[in-house]
């Protein structure tokens, strides 16, 4: 069955950096858009950064624009969330997800904190 597994979460100070990592399973990584979204308590889930399927074209949010950076994996059905220069307002659960035609999939969610 299709399957999502975020990690990398966990407790950082402000200024630290995180890499988050979603492994993919059950369907065909390769063509499929990945993206990371957030959502901190009381908030909505947003987008974060998405990545097309070859790579080759990136978005991010721009409340994350020069301190996060996207990648894939395609032989090892892996997306990546490198986070640098965390700041409180980054804490949230973060989730991956997969999409395709009308196909969504979503990963169970990592907790990431910042704080001092």
């Amino acid at each position: 069955q299709v399957q999502l597994v975020e990690s990398g979460g966990g407790s950082v100070q402000p200024g630290g950096s995180l890499r988050l990592s979603c492994v993919a399973s059950g369907f065909t990584f390769r063509n499929y858009i990945m993206s990371w979204y957030r959502q901190a308590p009381g908030k909505e889930r947003e987008l974060v950064a998405n990545i097309n399927s070859s790579g080759g074209s990136i978005n991010y949010v721009d409340s994350v624009k020069g301190r996060f950076t996207i990648s894939r994996d395609n032989a090892k059905n892996t997306i990546y969330l490198q986070m640098n220069s965390l700041k409180p307002e980054d804490t949230a659960v973060y989730y991956c997800k997969a999409s395709w035609v009308r196909l969504n999939y979503w990963g169970q969610g990592t907790q990431v904190t910042v704080s001092s």
